[in-house]
């Protein structure tokens, strides 16, 4: 499925990747002439496009402004990052270079050593390339520690350097290791055979969240039966979707955490519109809990299946759609 965050990514990505910025938490009614002439006041701006809801035409708060030279875009980061428009505060960042370079990064391994740290398959994966984030899942039921499972999610930064992972490392035995393992890449999540991924998703939480996420799952009729129509969405209400995307609950974030933390771990899985960290209104502190809001639910729920159980700092983080009850 193509979506605004693709379409517009722009083409080649060296000549792009220095001058193309994504410009988040736009006021909801500016319009696409406002923020080119907002970004041409820094400089000679190549095209301007403010990404609006495909079907009722509003606008989703984003937009990419990609300029003639990279000094100009450097210095509109430094000048209009952290601008306040009406109610918002602007993030202006560089884009991601065009999808087909960044598009299905991610690995799935099995066969790890049980005794395999998150660091372990980091140390044995960075030297192919750059890694955006990693999981190693881990037993629910054996405790508090959980004992690995021998399988891991690795995602890259580019999909060149998850291709040469791949070549490298499937059917190698890591040292100290009785078996080889299987390096390939993770189902990618616009297909409808991620089913799977849906489903155990929807017992991963029922389970760990004991009782009462199960009869909320009733009452959206998100059930492991009606998995099998995932893929077009078809008539299953899914917890957490809203006109303007899906919100993501982040749990057990440290008290330093802040707004930019959101944005490094969910930026690399999507288009992302909305980052919020809740502080305690006394000390400023972060009090264990943020939402972030994504356009589009197939990066909203590989999102959530990659960093759900993510290690950061000291602290595992639990990561769900909101449902309808609870923080508000």
């Amino acid at each position: 499925m193509s979506n605004g965050y693709e379409d517009h990514m722009g083409g080649d990505e060296g000549k792009d990747a220095k001058t193309n910025l994504i410009v988040n938490y736009l006021p909801q009614n500016m319009t696409q002439d406002e923020l080119r002439s907002l970004f041409s006041s820094i400089g000679e701006v190549e095209s301007a496009k403010l990404i609006r809801d495909k079907v009722a035409g509003h606008s989703l708060g984003y937009g990419f402004v990609n300029y003639l030279n990279p000094s100009d875009a450097e210095r509109a980061i430094s000048t209009l990052n952290g601008l306040r428009l009406q109610s918002k505060t602007i993030k202006v960042s560089y884009a991601r270079p065009s999808s087909d370079t960044i598009k299905d990064a991610n690995l799935y391994i099995s066969g790890l050593p049980k005794n395999m740290t998150q660091k372990d398959v980091e140390d044995m994966f960075s030297r192919y390339g750059r890694i955006i984030n990693s999981r190693v899942l881990v037993d629910q039921g054996t405790g508090t520690q959980g004992s690995s499972r021998g399988v891991a999610f690795i995602r890259f930064d580019k999909r060149a350097e998850a291709e040469e992972a791949v070549k490298n490392l499937n059917g190698q035995k890591p040292p100290g290791a009785s078996e080889p393992i299987t390096v390939k890449f993770a189902a990618n999540p616009n297909q409808v055979k991620n089913t799977q991924l849906l489903s155990q998703l929807y017992h991963n939480q029922s389970r760990r969240f004991g009782g009462p996420l199960h009869h909320q799952a009733q009452r959206f009729r998100f059930s492991p039966m009606g998995v099998d129509h995932m893929g077009s969405m078809g008539g299953v209400s899914v917890p957490g979707n809203s006109t303007s995307g899906w919100c993501i609950f982040i749990y057990n974030l440290g008290q330093d955490a802040d707004e930019s933390i959101l944005w490094q771990m969910f930026g690399p899985f999507g288009a992302v519109t909305n980052v919020k960290v809740i502080r305690d209104f006394n000390t400023n502190k972060c009090k264990g809990f943020g939402f972030v809001t994504m356009t589009n639910y197939e990066e909203a729920a590989m999102a959530i299946a990659s960093l759900n159980g993510y290690r950061l700092g000291d602290k595992i983080l639990q990561v769900s759609f909101k449902t309808s009850k609870g923080h508000k």
